[in-house]
């Protein structure tokens, strides 16, 4: 970890030079998973030809390197820099659930620098519970919680959220979650059309917004140049939720990602394996919620 620490002290142009290379090395030396991210830009984007799927993919591996690096470099950032390199555009949605007193629930995705948000948005007013999938190796999930619980954001592993939604029930803060992750136990999954495939959700989010009445929305993330973002917050879901059809949060925010990755297509995490899942594959299709 000492090597993380050091590593992070350098500047962010010398971080950016590494990630050049980084770029240089995964897209044309290793190939990080070239065929899952060529295959699901081709599924995703059937309208646009070979160079502009060739563009998007080149794109994508620029996007990563410099999320490592950026990653890496968190912890060492001053709090006027980490203000200055995110810009939330409307925060006052979200600040004014909290003055109330009221806990919101946020739906990011893997989108730009999405590593840097909890923290960016505490050092906004604004108290943020980081919900992640752990890591199996006890060196990398170390290192990342570390990273992720900077200036006070505080990361909470997915398998402890609802004690800790019960610990905290009448802390006013940001549930931050990354909805767009291949579920655990598809059969039980939501599934819904997403860039023309038949997509697994996490159900868990939206029946967490039921269950406690809670506030939802959707967190854009977007680069503006290197090494900086805007964040917009849009309201997809405000209780009471009896009316509201089942499923209805979760389409709301398939749908603007959806929007979000046809803006800016390179910024998604097209070497996640978001389609390794089919729902014919399942006898239990679909999840109440």
């Amino acid at each position: 970890m000492i090597f993380f620490r050091l590593l992070s002290r350098l500047p962010l142009r010398v971080l950016y030079g590494l990630s050049d290379f980084l770029y240089f090395l995964l897209l044309y030396v290793v190939r990080y998973r070239r065929d899952v991210v060529l295959e699901n830009l081709r599924l995703s984007f059937p309208e646009k030809s070979a160079a502009e799927i060739q563009s998007i993919a080149k794109g994508f591996y620029r996007n990563l390197t410099d999320l490592i690096v950026e990653t890496i470099k968190m912890p060492a950032l001053s709090a006027d820099e980490l203000r200055r390199r995110v810009h939330f555009s409307n925060a006052e949605l979200v600040k004014d659930q909290l003055s109330a007193g009221q806990a919101v629930i946020g739906m990011a995705s893997h989108t730009s620098n999405w590593e840097w948000i909890p923290s960016a948005s505490v050092l906004q007013g604004m108290p943020t519970d980081s919900v992640y999938k752990t890591l199996n190796n006890p060196f990398f999930e170390n290192l990342m919680r570390s990273i992720r619980a900077s200036f006070g954001a505080v990361p909470v592993p997915m398998n402890t959220l609802p004690r800790r939604m019960v610990a905290q029930k009448d802390v006013p803060r940001i549930v931050a979650l990354v909805a767009d992750q291949v579920p655990d136990i598809p059969e039980y999954a939501h599934w819904i059309d997403f860039l023309h495939r038949d997509t697994p959700f996490y159900p868990g989010t939206e029946r967490l917004a039921r269950s406690r009445n809670l506030p939802v929305f959707y967190t854009e993330l977007r680069r503006v140049r290197r090494g900086y973002y805007e964040v917009t917050f849009t309201n997809i879901g405000q209780p009471p939720y009896d009316a509201l059809p089942s499923g209805a949060i979760l389409e709301k925010y398939r749908d603007l990602l959806e929007e979000t990755i046809r803006k800016y297509p390179s910024d998604w995490l097209w070497s996640h394996k978001r389609w390794k899942h089919w729902r014919g594959k399942y006898a239990k299709v679909g999840a109440k919620i």
